[in-house]
């Protein structure tokens, strides 16, 4: 137990008697303020956290009960010698051994600084030059993924992947395996790999549509090559959009918790011990961690990976609209009592929308149901759906609102960029 001691100034100058009252007062009031003190802990000491549930539960962990003000540390549970600190170690171990580290290589052809030199002509004048190896420079690097099944599938950042000859995972507890890439795919910046195994440890994505802002979130990956490291976090945000994928099909979790360059492709975690994102992105301003991360949501890796397994692309589905925000002015002139929702500016001729019935002017307020209050979330709802399935989709006009079915096309596949 350690009590803070109340602080005896010396004024200095005073007769002895003084000094002896002084002295006197003095340790009436360091006895006075041990008799007040609250037992507080030593730094250090831990106590574990309360059970978790299973995982896939849906049950969420419970919160311990606060300790009474007047709780010593001789009585509060758990007690010895210092403050009890709640732990994710139990977390922790459950899923950390299904992150992995990737390794990637590539050889990268060098620009020939001396194209004309291997001419005997023109060796005569300007003499032997020093030239490229042959086979270019290896270029290595480095990120994070996740086995989510025990025969060795692994999803993974496509960045991360992306131009590598060659590829290996390497497991938390060492082993290293060659590994193939099964599929990837540039508007997601998802990649499944495949490795030859049995038994791994894996994390089976979870359902990221229940997770809330404020929920607990642990990154899980090898920032910078350091090896595996955990930090810790809440949901900041859902639904962010960074405009930076290939393609920008994105509908991210933000996260303060820590990200570096190396836990792309990682794991983030909740607090039932669930895989509800893979690591993908930060936003800074120095290139290191200012605490805005982002993660792609698990239900839609879960949904990219199914596709790559099967068929090795990803299929998406395309309305045929040019949507704009719904200013306060255009919501006014539709009659509209609030600006929720996306205005159609243009419909694509001979498009779904457009055999639907679906005017420019029209205001989209839901696809499926699914409430639409922004561009990005249209094109995410209906990139998500299957060319060729029936849709319903939701819009004001004429100061009213109504429905249409629309049966969607398939959207071309992105060109690839050079």
């Amino acid at each position: 137990m350690t009590c803070s001691a109340a602080r005896f100034v010396h004024l200095g100058g005073a007769r002895r008697q003084r000094r002896s009252w002084l002295a006197l007062l003095g340790a009436i009031a360091v006895a006075g303020s041990a008799a007040g003190c609250q037992a507080r802990p030593e730094a250090g000491e831990r106590r574990s956290a309360p059970p978790l549930p299973a995982a896939g539960s849906g049950q969420p962990a419970s919160a311990p009960a606060p300790a009474p003000a007047s709780t010593s540390a001789s009585t509060a549970p758990g007690a010895g010698a210092g403050a009890p600190t709640w732990s994710y170690a139990d977390v922790v171990s459950r899923v950390a051994p299904a992150v992995v580290t990737i390794h990637s290589a590539r050889r990268v052809r060098e620009p020939q600084q001396f194209p004309f030199m291997s001419d005997p002509f023109f060796r005569q004048f300007f003499g032997d030059r020093p030239q490229a190896p042959r086979g270019g420079q290896e270029v290595r690097g480095l990120g994070s993924g996740v086995i989510v099944t025990a025969d060795g599938y692994c999803l993974t950042n496509h960045h991360v992947i992306d131009g590598a000859e060659s590829i290996s995972v390497e497991l938390a507890d060492r082993r290293s395996f060659d590994a193939k890439v099964i599929g990837s795919d540039p508007p997601s910046d998802l990649a499944v790999l495949k490795i030859d195994g049995h038994d791994l440890p894996r994390l089976t994505p979870g359902d990221s549509e229940r997770v809330r802002v404020g929920d607990i979130a642990l990154a899980i990956g090898n920032p910078l090559g350091v090896g595996q490291t955990v930090t810790a976090g809440i949901i900041s945000a859902k639904g962010r959009y960074t405009g930076l994928s290939d393609g920008s099909f994105e509908d991210f979790l933000q996260t303060d918790a820590p990200i570096n360059q190396g836990n792309s492709g990682g794991a983030l975690v909740n607090g039932r011990a669930e895989l509800v994102g893979i690591n993908s992105q930060i936003l800074s301003t120095s290139g290191g961690n200012i605490g805005i991360g982002f993660a792609i949501p698990s239900n839609m890796a879960r949904n990219v990976m199914d596709q790559l397994i099967a068929g090795g692309k990803v299929r998406r589905g395309q309305l045929g609209v040019i949507v704009q925000p719904v200013t306060p002015e255009a919501a006014k002139r539709a009659g509209r009592p609030d600006s929720r929702g996306v205005l159609v500016r243009e419909v694509v001729g001979g498009g779904p929308a457009e055999r639907a019935g679906v005017r420019a002017g029209d205001i989209i307020t839901a696809f499926n149901g699914a409430p639409i209050d922004e561009a990005n979330g249209l094109r995410i709802q209906v990139a998500g759906a299957q060319p060729g399935a029936t849709a319903t989709l939701t819009f004001w006009r004429d100061g009213k609102e109504q429905q249409a079915s629309v049966t969607l096309a398939e959207m071309p596949p992105p060109q690839r960029r050079t």
